[in-house]
């Protein structure tokens, strides 16, 4: 398994700097790479990674892209509450994970990650397994960026298969919800996770090249939404309602987030971590949109799970 996890690290250090180039395109200032190593704590957990980090540029107030690449004795608990059978084993996990958040209000937060597990127990085989995805939180509604997004998001699955798209949208709705708000945190995309040989009987190639897959489409999903946006005029009080509903973004990834959660319980780096999270955000008491408002028709369309694709004539 050595060979094939050198493989996966050498495409996910690739895709890092091939996503943080095309960010790179949009601004004057420079990321900011922060290479960091961790040596064992009391978990016995160690690590290193690539924190590739812009804040308050011209265009994105943060865009980070980060990798990761950590080992240890033992799963945290977040990991082995979903998947028990890999308490006590030897563990690695590496992978990249992309959060941007935009300074203009019409331009949607957006999210991607893509990882790979494996966990060791002496005379056993290994457990591994693929996951990751991509999701889209606009602030105001555009039909055709959401259907946009999804097209790409499905043409990332064809070549896999027909059940593939709408499996892991579904997954996605599902994933990216927030219970006590009972609104989902965007428009979704794709999500999975414990992709391995018994998930749709592909081998190990398949399913990293499904893993690559997605990676490959992300900014070819979010770019042209960024270009057609980040020059678009807004007010105030639009920017404020953009800072407010970043609040739904933080509240999903302190309390929801596998990848949060299981980040800082197997002592990860914190800064690294919490990178995903905007600079500026507001809470409000009891806010509700105004009747027939762009700020209403987020809420009533595209905090619910819709069939984008099944749109797209409305919208052409």
């Amino acid at each position: 398994m050595k060979t094939q996890i050198f493989y996966i690290k050498d495409y996910l250090l690739t895709l890092q700097q091939s996503i943080k180039k095309s960010l790179q395109v949009f601004e004057t200032k420079n990321f900011i790479t922060d290479e960091w190593t961790r040596a064992p704590g009391a978990n016995g957990i160690s690590g290193s990674g690539i924190t590739c980090l812009l804040r308050h540029g011209d265009v994105f107030e943060s865009a980070g892209v980060n990798f990761s690449h950590v080992t240890g004795n033992n799963m945290p608990p977040s990991a082995t509450a979903h998947r028990p059978e890999l308490a006590g084993r030897h563990f690695e996990a590496l992978g990249i994970s992309s959060v941007i958040h935009a300074q203009n209000p019409h331009v949607p937060t957006s999210h991607m990650n893509v990882r790979f597990f494996a966990a060791h127990k002496e005379n056993e085989p290994s457990i591994w397994w693929f996951g990751g995805g991509f999701d889209l939180t606009p602030y105001y509604p555009y039909e055709e960026d959401a259907i946009y997004w999804h097209t790409i998001a499905k043409k990332a699955c064809t070549p896999f298969g027909e059940k593939i798209y709408p499996t892991y949208k579904k997954w996605a709705d599902e994933y990216f919800y927030l219970p006590h708000r009972q609104e989902t945190r965007g428009i979704g995309g794709l999500f999975f996770d414990d992709l391995n040989s018994a998930t749709w009987g592909w081998d190990f190639e398949q399913c990293l090249a499904f893993l690559q897959s997605v990676g490959n489409h992300f900014w070819p999903a979010y770019g042209p939404i960024v270009q057609k946006r980040y020059q678009q005029a807004f007010t105030e009080k639009m920017r404020e309602f953009q800072l407010y509903r970043r609040g739904r973004y933080v509240e999903f990834n302190l309390i929801y987030d596998r990848g949060t959660l299981f980040g800082l319980q197997s002592g990860g780096r914190t800064e690294s971590i919490l990178m995903s999270l905007p600079p500026k955000v507001t809470w409000e008491y009891q806010w509700q949109p105004l009747a027939g408002t762009p700020e209403a028709k987020l809420y009533e369309k595209f905090l619910k799970p819709q069939e984008w694709l099944a749109m797209e004539k409305d919208c052409v």
